[in-house]
């Protein structure tokens, strides 16, 4: 994958929409800002989108349709998945995208590869927030 493009996920400002309105910021290799500890728990989380799949804009038409798609499949997970609307913001673009919380690991990297994300950004618990490369098989794993 191209360094470029790591830099470019790495920069993101990848923004959580709050229950009671606004937004809080989640910077890749930092810890996860404090109005969503409380909501994570110990539990795992991931800021996930299907807009753009490897990285080639498409329009917006499509993008929306693939962004139902993967709201379809998120809901689809177990009940104690939660899942809340969020949008990662580069220099200039726009994702819409989606911060959940309770899935496994192994289901947000199926989800990424399926949806055809490069990369997507994860957590554990209050823990620091953490870009995973998912482009091959298996995933990569943190970015460097």
């Amino acid at each position: 994958m191209d360094s470029a493009l790591i830099i470019a996920y790495r920069s993101t400002d990848y923004r959580v929409r709050l229950a009671r309105g606004g937004f809080v910021s989640i910077q890749v290799d930092t810890p996860v800002p404090e109005p969503l500890r409380a909501w994570i728990g110990s539990h795992s989380w991931a800021f996930i989108t299907a807009w753009n799949p490897y990285s080639r804009v498409q329009p917006r038409t499509q993008n929306r349709a693939a962004q139902h798609s993967l709201l379809d499949t998120l809901r689809k997970l177990p009940s104690t998945v939660t899942i809340r609307p969020a949008i990662g913001v580069g220099e200039d673009w726009r994702e819409p995208s989606f911060f959940v919380v309770g899935p496994a690991l192994a289901e947000t990297d199926a989800l990424a590869q399926q949806f055809q994300q490069n990369a997507y950004v994860h957590g554990l618990a209050a823990g620091h927030a953490r870009l995973r490369l998912t482009s091959g098989e298996p995933p990569r794993g943190q970015a460097g």
